[in-house]
Protein backbone atom coordinates (compact mmCIF):
# COMPACT_ATOMS: atom_id res chain seq x y z
CA UNK A 1 0.00 0.00 0.00
CA UNK A 2 1.38 3.43 -0.95
CA UNK A 3 0.62 6.21 1.49
CA UNK A 4 0.22 9.88 0.64
CA UNK A 5 -0.61 12.14 3.58
CA UNK A 6 -1.75 15.23 1.73
CA UNK A 7 -3.40 17.57 4.20
CA UNK A 8 -1.76 21.00 3.52
CA UNK A 9 -2.50 22.08 7.08
CA UNK A 10 0.43 19.98 8.21
CA UNK A 11 2.92 21.64 5.84
CA UNK A 12 4.91 18.45 5.39
CA UNK A 13 4.21 14.85 4.44
CA UNK A 14 5.97 11.56 3.83
CA UNK A 15 4.84 9.70 0.72
CA UNK A 16 5.62 6.45 -1.03
CA UNK A 17 6.27 4.43 2.14
CA UNK A 18 4.32 1.67 3.82
CA UNK A 19 2.64 4.06 6.27
CA UNK A 20 2.21 7.78 6.87
CA UNK A 21 5.40 7.91 8.95
CA UNK A 22 7.74 6.72 6.19
CA UNK A 23 8.62 7.96 2.73
CA UNK A 24 9.96 10.75 0.59
CA UNK A 25 9.74 14.15 2.29
CA UNK A 26 7.45 16.67 0.61
CA UNK A 27 6.90 20.24 1.78
CA UNK A 28 3.82 22.44 1.22
CA UNK A 29 5.00 25.96 0.48
CA UNK A 30 3.75 28.86 -1.63
CA UNK A 31 0.62 26.91 -2.47
CA UNK A 32 2.31 23.81 -3.88
CA UNK A 33 3.93 20.56 -2.85
CA UNK A 34 7.60 20.01 -3.53
CA UNK A 35 10.24 17.47 -2.62
CA UNK A 36 13.16 18.32 -0.36
CA UNK A 37 16.75 18.34 -1.62
CA UNK A 38 19.10 16.28 0.56
CA UNK A 39 21.93 18.87 0.52
CA UNK A 40 21.31 19.92 4.14
CA UNK A 41 19.33 16.86 5.19
CA UNK A 42 20.39 15.30 8.50
CA UNK A 43 18.92 13.40 11.42
CA UNK A 44 18.11 16.53 13.44
CA UNK A 45 15.90 17.90 10.64
CA UNK A 46 14.27 14.51 10.09
CA UNK A 47 13.49 14.44 13.82
CA UNK A 48 11.61 17.73 13.46
CA UNK A 49 9.59 16.28 10.57
CA UNK A 50 8.71 13.17 12.59
CA UNK A 51 7.53 15.34 15.48
CA UNK A 52 5.55 17.62 13.15
CA UNK A 53 3.72 14.59 11.76
CA UNK A 54 3.07 13.25 15.28
CA UNK A 55 5.03 10.11 14.47
CA UNK A 56 7.53 8.30 16.65
CA UNK A 57 11.28 9.05 16.76
CA UNK A 58 13.32 9.12 13.56
CA UNK A 59 14.80 5.73 12.76
CA UNK A 60 16.50 6.25 9.39
CA UNK A 61 17.02 9.00 6.79
CA UNK A 62 17.15 7.09 3.47
CA UNK A 63 17.34 8.67 0.06
CA UNK A 64 13.92 9.70 -1.22
CA UNK A 65 14.54 7.98 -4.55
CA UNK A 66 13.79 4.68 -2.81
CA UNK A 67 10.13 5.68 -2.71
CA UNK A 68 7.45 6.07 -5.32
CA UNK A 69 7.79 9.34 -7.25
CA UNK A 70 4.66 11.17 -8.35
CA UNK A 71 4.92 12.94 -11.70
CA UNK A 72 2.65 15.64 -10.27
CA UNK A 73 5.30 16.90 -7.84
CA UNK A 74 7.89 18.90 -9.76
CA UNK A 75 9.18 21.60 -7.42
CA UNK A 76 12.26 20.95 -5.28
CA UNK A 77 12.82 22.84 -2.02
CA UNK A 78 16.18 23.13 -0.25
CA UNK A 79 15.48 24.14 3.38
CA UNK A 80 18.46 25.15 5.52
CA UNK A 81 17.49 24.77 9.19
CA UNK A 82 19.29 26.30 12.19
CA UNK A 83 17.85 23.96 14.83
CA UNK A 84 15.52 26.49 16.48
CA UNK A 85 12.60 25.97 14.09
CA UNK A 86 9.49 24.04 15.09
CA UNK A 87 8.41 23.12 11.56
CA UNK A 88 10.22 22.45 8.31
CA UNK A 89 8.38 25.34 6.64
CA UNK A 90 10.06 27.80 9.04
CA UNK A 91 13.56 26.95 7.77
CA UNK A 92 15.30 29.40 5.45
CA UNK A 93 15.41 28.52 1.76
CA UNK A 94 18.82 27.86 0.20
CA UNK A 95 19.69 27.80 -3.49
CA UNK A 96 18.57 24.49 -4.96
CA UNK A 97 21.55 22.43 -6.04
CA UNK A 98 19.60 19.27 -6.80
CA UNK A 99 19.10 18.68 -10.51
CA UNK A 100 16.44 15.98 -10.21
CA UNK A 101 14.51 13.81 -7.81
CA UNK A 102 17.40 11.39 -7.44
CA UNK A 103 18.55 13.62 -4.57
CA UNK A 104 15.21 13.80 -2.74
CA UNK A 105 15.38 13.44 1.05
CA UNK A 106 13.55 10.63 2.84
CA UNK A 107 12.69 9.71 6.42
CA UNK A 108 11.51 6.69 8.38
CA UNK A 109 9.82 7.60 11.65
CA UNK A 110 8.43 5.27 14.26
CA UNK A 111 4.72 4.58 13.81
CA UNK A 112 2.80 5.65 16.93
CA UNK A 113 0.92 2.75 18.46
CA UNK A 114 -2.82 3.06 18.92
CA UNK A 115 -2.65 1.83 22.49
CA UNK A 116 -5.72 2.47 24.58
CA UNK A 117 -4.04 2.06 27.94
CA UNK A 118 -1.12 0.71 29.94
CA UNK A 119 -1.04 -0.84 33.40
CA UNK A 120 0.88 -3.02 35.86
CA UNK A 121 -1.13 -5.94 37.24
CA UNK A 122 -0.83 -8.83 39.67
CA UNK A 123 1.58 -6.89 41.89
CA UNK A 124 1.29 -5.45 45.41
CA UNK A 125 0.35 -1.99 44.13
CA UNK A 126 -0.26 0.13 41.02
CA UNK A 127 3.48 0.65 40.46
CA UNK A 128 4.60 -2.99 40.44
CA UNK A 129 3.44 -5.89 38.33
CA UNK A 130 3.17 -7.50 34.92
CA UNK A 131 3.18 -5.00 32.06
CA UNK A 132 -0.02 -4.96 30.04
CA UNK A 133 -1.24 -2.72 27.22
CA UNK A 134 -4.73 -2.35 25.85
CA UNK A 135 -5.12 -2.69 22.09
CA UNK A 136 -8.32 -3.09 20.04
CA UNK A 137 -10.30 -3.16 23.28
CA UNK A 138 -8.36 -6.06 24.78
CA UNK A 139 -5.60 -6.17 27.38
CA UNK A 140 -2.45 -8.13 26.46
CA UNK A 141 1.08 -8.58 27.72
CA UNK A 142 4.50 -7.33 26.59
CA UNK A 143 7.37 -9.67 25.66
CA UNK A 144 10.78 -9.11 27.25
CA UNK A 145 12.60 -9.34 23.90
CA UNK A 146 14.80 -6.18 23.75
CA UNK A 147 13.06 -4.79 26.88
CA UNK A 148 15.39 -2.82 29.18
CA UNK A 149 15.47 -0.08 31.82
CA UNK A 150 14.90 2.65 29.21
CA UNK A 151 11.56 1.06 28.32
CA UNK A 152 10.71 0.63 32.00
CA UNK A 153 11.55 4.30 32.62
CA UNK A 154 9.01 5.42 30.03
CA UNK A 155 6.35 3.10 31.44
CA UNK A 156 6.89 4.16 35.05
CA UNK A 157 6.68 7.83 34.07
CA UNK A 158 3.53 7.22 32.03
CA UNK A 159 1.85 5.55 35.02
CA UNK A 160 2.73 8.41 37.36
CA UNK A 161 5.21 6.29 39.32
CA UNK A 162 8.84 6.97 40.19
CA UNK A 163 12.00 5.60 38.59
CA UNK A 164 12.22 1.92 37.66
CA UNK A 165 13.75 -0.25 40.37
CA UNK A 166 13.48 -3.65 38.70
CA UNK A 167 12.53 -5.08 35.34
CA UNK A 168 12.63 -8.72 34.40
CA UNK A 169 11.13 -11.35 32.16
CA UNK A 170 10.64 -15.07 32.60
CA UNK A 171 7.81 -14.50 35.04
CA UNK A 172 6.91 -17.14 37.59
CA UNK A 173 3.88 -19.15 36.65
CA UNK A 174 1.57 -17.23 38.99
CA UNK A 175 2.81 -13.95 37.46
CA UNK A 176 2.23 -14.88 33.81
CA UNK A 177 -0.60 -13.42 31.80
CA UNK A 178 -3.13 -15.03 29.52
CA UNK A 179 -4.47 -14.24 26.11
CA UNK A 180 -2.74 -11.92 23.65
CA UNK A 181 0.92 -10.91 23.70
CA UNK A 182 0.65 -7.53 22.01
CA UNK A 183 4.13 -6.02 22.03
CA UNK A 184 7.72 -7.17 21.55
CA UNK A 185 11.02 -5.55 20.59
CA UNK A 186 10.09 -2.31 22.38
CA UNK A 187 12.92 0.18 21.86
CA UNK A 188 12.41 3.39 23.85
CA UNK A 189 15.08 6.04 24.22
CA UNK A 190 13.81 6.90 27.70
CA UNK A 191 12.52 10.39 26.93
CA UNK A 192 9.19 9.38 25.37
CA UNK A 193 5.97 10.32 27.16
CA UNK A 194 4.34 6.94 26.53
CA UNK A 195 5.05 3.43 25.29
CA UNK A 196 2.95 4.31 22.24
CA UNK A 197 5.75 6.64 21.14
CA UNK A 198 8.40 3.90 21.14
CA UNK A 199 9.31 1.76 18.11
CA UNK A 200 8.17 -1.87 18.39
CA UNK A 201 7.63 -4.90 16.26
CA UNK A 202 4.18 -4.92 14.59
CA UNK A 203 1.46 -5.39 17.18
CA UNK A 204 0.79 -9.06 17.85
CA UNK A 205 3.69 -10.30 15.72
CA UNK A 206 6.17 -12.18 17.92
CA UNK A 207 7.43 -15.63 18.86
CA UNK A 208 7.01 -15.14 22.60
CA UNK A 209 5.16 -17.12 25.23
CA UNK A 210 3.78 -15.85 28.53
CA UNK A 211 6.95 -17.15 30.15
CA UNK A 212 8.52 -14.05 28.54
CA UNK A 213 6.02 -11.55 29.98
CA UNK A 214 7.70 -8.39 31.32
CA UNK A 215 7.49 -7.60 35.03
CA UNK A 216 8.38 -4.10 36.27
CA UNK A 217 8.77 -2.55 39.69
CA UNK A 218 8.64 1.26 39.77
CA UNK A 219 9.31 3.51 42.71
CA UNK A 220 6.05 4.22 44.52
CA UNK A 221 4.73 7.78 44.33
CA UNK A 222 5.02 9.31 47.78
CA UNK A 223 1.83 10.51 49.43
CA UNK A 224 1.24 11.91 52.91
CA UNK A 225 -1.92 12.69 54.83
CA UNK A 226 -3.19 13.61 58.31
CA UNK A 227 -6.29 11.65 59.32
CA UNK A 228 -9.00 11.62 62.00
CA UNK A 229 -8.37 15.26 62.90
CA UNK A 230 -11.41 16.70 61.15
CA UNK A 231 -9.16 18.71 58.84
CA UNK A 232 -6.26 18.04 56.48
CA UNK A 233 -3.93 20.01 58.76
CA UNK A 234 -4.36 17.93 61.89
CA UNK A 235 -4.32 14.26 62.70
CA UNK A 236 -2.46 11.01 62.67
CA UNK A 237 0.37 10.89 60.12
CA UNK A 238 -0.07 8.29 57.38
CA UNK A 239 2.03 7.59 54.29
CA UNK A 240 1.17 5.66 51.13
CA UNK A 241 3.30 2.71 50.01
CA UNK A 242 2.65 -0.43 47.92
CA UNK A 243 -0.98 0.56 47.46
CA UNK A 244 -1.67 0.87 51.21
CA UNK A 245 -1.86 3.68 53.75
CA UNK A 246 0.09 3.09 56.95
CA UNK A 247 1.13 4.98 60.06
CA UNK A 248 4.48 6.33 61.26
CA UNK A 249 6.15 5.38 64.57
CA UNK A 250 7.22 8.18 66.92
CA UNK A 251 10.68 6.73 67.68
CA UNK A 252 13.11 9.61 67.16
CA UNK A 253 10.31 11.92 66.03
CA UNK A 254 10.58 15.58 67.06
CA UNK A 255 10.28 19.23 66.12
CA UNK A 256 12.02 19.06 62.75
CA UNK A 257 9.88 16.16 61.57
CA UNK A 258 6.70 17.98 62.64
CA UNK A 259 7.66 21.06 60.67
CA UNK A 260 8.49 19.08 57.52
CA UNK A 261 5.04 17.49 57.62
CA UNK A 262 3.24 20.82 58.08
CA UNK A 263 5.28 22.41 55.29
CA UNK A 264 4.61 19.53 52.90
CA UNK A 265 0.88 19.69 53.66
CA UNK A 266 0.95 23.49 53.15
CA UNK A 267 -0.54 23.89 56.61
CA UNK A 268 1.65 26.58 58.13
CA UNK A 269 3.69 25.96 61.27
CA UNK A 270 3.70 22.98 63.62
CA UNK A 271 2.08 23.65 67.02
CA UNK A 272 2.42 22.10 70.44
CA UNK A 273 -0.01 19.28 71.05
CA UNK A 274 -2.15 19.52 74.15
CA UNK A 275 -2.43 16.59 76.51
CA UNK A 276 -4.65 13.88 75.07
CA UNK A 277 -4.34 15.06 71.48
CA UNK A 278 -2.83 11.79 70.30
CA UNK A 279 -5.58 9.87 71.99
CA UNK A 280 -8.17 12.12 70.32
CA UNK A 281 -6.86 11.17 66.89
CA UNK A 282 -7.08 7.50 67.72
CA UNK A 283 -4.85 4.57 66.85
CA UNK A 284 -4.09 3.49 63.33
CA UNK A 285 -4.81 0.04 61.95
CA UNK A 286 -2.90 -2.24 59.69
CA UNK A 287 0.56 -1.40 58.40
CA UNK A 288 3.16 0.71 60.20
CA UNK A 289 5.35 1.89 57.35
CA UNK A 290 8.03 4.14 58.86
CA UNK A 291 10.17 4.13 61.99
CA UNK A 292 13.19 6.12 63.21
CA UNK A 293 12.42 9.03 60.87
CA UNK A 294 15.12 11.71 60.99
CA UNK A 295 14.77 15.08 59.21
CA UNK A 296 17.08 18.09 59.06
CA UNK A 297 14.09 20.43 58.98
CA UNK A 298 14.64 21.92 55.53
CA UNK A 299 13.31 19.01 53.47
CA UNK A 300 10.42 19.76 51.12
CA UNK A 301 8.89 16.35 51.80
CA UNK A 302 8.99 13.65 54.43
CA UNK A 303 10.21 11.25 51.72
CA UNK A 304 13.56 13.08 51.76
CA UNK A 305 14.15 12.30 55.43
CA UNK A 306 16.11 9.27 56.60
CA UNK A 307 14.26 6.28 58.05
CA UNK A 308 14.43 2.53 58.40
CA UNK A 309 13.51 0.32 55.47
CA UNK A 310 9.82 0.47 54.61
CA UNK A 311 7.82 -1.72 57.00
CA UNK A 312 10.75 -2.30 59.39
CA UNK A 313 9.88 -1.20 62.95
CA UNK A 314 9.57 -2.28 66.59
CA UNK A 315 6.40 -0.28 67.34
CA UNK A 316 2.70 -0.71 68.03
CA UNK A 317 -0.06 1.67 66.98
CA UNK A 318 0.11 3.23 70.46
CA UNK A 319 3.25 4.95 69.13
CA UNK A 320 1.65 6.40 65.98
CA UNK A 321 2.77 9.96 65.24
CA UNK A 322 0.22 12.77 65.12
CA UNK A 323 0.71 16.38 64.07
CA UNK A 324 -1.19 19.63 64.58
CA UNK A 325 -0.39 22.51 62.21
CA UNK A 326 -1.41 26.16 62.48
CA UNK A 327 -3.65 25.92 59.43
CA UNK A 328 -6.06 23.66 61.28
CA UNK A 329 -6.24 25.91 64.33
CA UNK A 330 -7.09 28.94 62.18
CA UNK A 331 -9.87 27.05 60.40
CA UNK A 332 -11.46 25.94 63.66
CA UNK A 333 -11.11 29.26 65.41
CA UNK A 334 -8.98 27.85 68.21
CA UNK A 335 -6.65 30.31 69.96
CA UNK A 336 -3.13 30.83 68.65
CA UNK A 337 -0.27 30.13 71.04
CA UNK A 338 0.99 33.57 71.96
CA UNK A 339 4.69 32.70 72.18
CA UNK A 340 5.00 31.96 68.47
CA UNK A 341 5.99 28.72 66.85
CA UNK A 342 6.33 25.63 68.96
CA UNK A 343 6.54 22.01 68.00
CA UNK A 344 5.00 18.68 68.80
CA UNK A 345 6.34 16.44 71.44
CA UNK A 346 7.61 13.04 70.24
CA UNK A 347 6.44 11.30 73.41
Amino acid sequence: MIWSFADPLYGVRLVGGENRCEGRVELWKDGQWGTVCDDHWKKEIATMVCQELRCGPVMKTPAGRLYYQSCLVQHIWNPMCQGTELTLAECEEDVVDCDNHEEDAGAICGVPLHLEGTRLVNGPGPCTGRVEVKYAGEWGTVCNEDWNLQDAKVLCHELGCGRPLLTKGSCKKDQQGRGEIWLSQVKCRGSEASLRDCPTAPVGENNCTHYDDVWVQCEEPFALRLVDGGDKCSGRVEVFHKGLWGSVCNDGWGEKEDQVVCQEMKCGKALLQKSGTRKRFGLGKGQIWLDDVSCKGKEASLKQCQHRLWGRHDCTHREDVSVVCSGMLEDYGEPRLGWGVTFLSSA
